[in-house]
């Protein structure tokens, strides 16, 4: 497993770079980590550009009566992404074009060229 950090200076400090490094050795993204990775990168990150957006579009499809049954639903919606045929070979071609994008804009922010 790999852990992927945001590197935005609220989740960012000495302690949580040390913590990273003690739990997931040579093994996390992230600012200045084993894995280089720009700080706040959205355009970059397969869970901010296609998981959470789809997994919020399906949650919110169906309103919960409880917080117990939204925890539930939410589990199913992720068991049901999980399933969908082809869904991660997708998600890394369009992460593949996206740093592509990245490379042809300099590494600015992309939302003008998607």
């Amino acid at each position: 497993m790999w852990f992927q950090h945001d590197g935005a200076p609220a989740h960012f400090s000495v302690d949580v770079w040390h913590a990273s490094d003690t739990t997931y050795p040579e093994r996390w993204i992230g600012r200045d980590g084993p894995v280089n990775w720009p700080a706040r990168s959205p355009d970059l990150s397969c869970l901010d550009v296609f998981l959470w957006g789809h997994m919020k579009s399906l949650v919110c499809a169906s309103p919960a009566d409880s917080d117990e049954a939204l925890v539930a639903w939410i589990a199913i919606v992720a068991g049901n992404i999980r399933e969908m045929p082809g869904v991660f070979a997708n998600v890394r071609q369009s992460l593949c074009r996206q740093c592509e994008t990245c490379n042809f804009a300099g590494a600015c922010s992309l939302e003008q060229f998607l």
